[in-house]
């Protein structure tokens, strides 16, 4: 599915498969040193040596590689996907070699009572790696537009 997806193309239960992301030593490193420059996810001695008993990824990697998976899969919202919030939890590291995908189901629906053009869905998206364990597991609000507000995205946004 190519197309950008309104309020009006969603219900609760729809369900969404990304495509896969493979996590290698040198991504990890290379994210860890920018953004989480920690030594569990820097140095294999190190990390051999902490609570993940050897190299893991930062949470926050798993985080942007699920979003990367989110906007270039099946799930494209029109005028993108807009996070009003969110809950997230990391039940197992990901480590070098780790491939993974994201699950994602329509939880809820909420068209606004005040903004016609909109509404606030509430997606459960659930990270997996190849042996099907969840890696992480992110419940976010997010903006959605009608159909009749797509001629005003641009304004919007």
């Amino acid at each position: 599915m190519n197309r950008s997806l309104y309020l009006e193309d969603l219900h609760v239960g729809q369900r969404f498969t990304s495509g896969l992301y493979n996590f290698d030593r040198d991504r990890i490193k290379a994210f860890a040193v920018e953004f989480d420059p920690q030594p569990f996810h820097l140095d294999e001695a190190a990390a051999q040596d902490s609570v993940f008993h050897g190299l893991a990824a930062s949470g926050w990697h798993t985080a942007a590689a699920t979003m990367r998976l989110l906007v270039t899969g099946d799930f494209r919202l029109a005028g993108g996907l807009i996070g009003l919030g969110a809950e997230i939890a990391w039940p197992e590291p990901v480590r070098p070699g780790d491939t993974l995908r994201v699950e994602s189901e329509i939880t809820e629906i909420s068209p606004s009572r005040t903004k016609p053009d909109r509404g606030v869905v509430v997606v459960r998206s659930i990270t997996i790696n190849q042996n099907e364990r969840p890696v992480q597991v992110l419940t976010a609000k997010l903006l959605v537009f009608r159909r009749a507000a797509d001629a005003t995205l641009p304004q919007l946004l």
